[in-house]
């Protein structure tokens, strides 16, 4: 009785130095942050003035955090 040997991996391909998904996935967070946040703020709004006063504030800080995020303002610098 012979034994068999597994046959060899596959090659990997598409596996580039591209950030595509990277990117992506920090589109896909920003839309889906900025969305439960206005969301959130709707709702919040309904509860009265006061809490729609202090949930617009908040709201406006976290969309503000968002767009910066999305610049690239915190992003690592490459070395060179």
């Amino acid at each position: 009785m012979s034994l068999l040997a597994p046959p060899p991996a596959p090659p990997r391909i598409a596996l580039g130095d591209d950030d595509r998904m990277k990117k992506f996935r920090l589109r896909l967070t920003q839309v889906l942050t900025t969305l439960v946040t206005v969301l959130a703020t709707a709702w919040v709004c309904t509860l009265g003035v006061i809490p729609a006063i202090i949930a617009l504030s908040v709201a406006k800080h976290v969309l503000v955090a968002v767009l910066v995020m999305g610049t690239g303002v915190d992003a690592q610098r490459p070395d060179g």
